[in-house]
């Protein structure tokens, strides 16, 4: 087995990505602290073709080094947008017609194997901060909220993983279902 070369890839230019159809889910990240976690947000929805991220409170901005570090330029190819206020993304998010979710642990939440995302739907998914979680003046603007099965001792993952997680999930139903 050999690996397969740039050029084989043949992936798509940043012009030609911005252009493109895309998965009609945006992350609001509600004041995530750390950088890197930012960068990797942006390099997972590159891959997944998500339409935009939305960067709240205390959530750093492109450009930033190390935002850059692990994003490897997705910061030029992913749309997104700079809130103050997470609460106010969310309210306009629900007009503009998506199903707003946090991704969190919490009294009757959904177990993402258990949760299946309806092909019609366009879909905001909050990741919260490393170690509050997502606000809880956001918990109560949610439709609903999607927990990660975990057996280990740690209570959470971090949140560039959870983001890989719960995209990698959704793309596989919506395009196998």
């Amino acid at each position: 087995m050999q690996k397969l070369s740039m050029d084989e890839l043949q992936r798509t230019d940043v012009e030609s990505f911005k252009k493109q159809e895309k998965t009609p889910i945006t992350i609001v990240m509600d004041n995530v602290r750390s950088m890197h976690n930012v960068g990797s947000a942006f390099r997972t929805a590159d891959g997944f073709a998500i339409e935009k991220i939305h960067l709240c409170g205390i959530t750093g901005t492109p450009p930033h080094r190390e935002i850059e570090k692990t994003a490897l330029g997705a910061t030029q190819s992913v749309a997104w947008e700079y809130h103050k206020d997470t609460t106010a993304v969310v309210d306009q998010l629900r007009i503009e017609g998506y199903v707003i979710i946090a991704i969190e642990q919490a009294d009757d939440s959904v177990m993402l194997h258990q949760f299946e995302p309806e092909n019609d739907k366009k879909y905001a998914l909050i990741f919260g901060n490393e170690v509050n979680g997502v606000d809880e003046n956001v918990m109560e603007k949610i439709d609903t909220c999607i927990e990660i099965p975990q057996y280990g001792t740690k209570h959470s993952l971090n949140v560039s993983v959870a983001i890989g997680i719960i995209l990698w999930d959704f793309i596989q139903k919506r395009n196998f279902n």
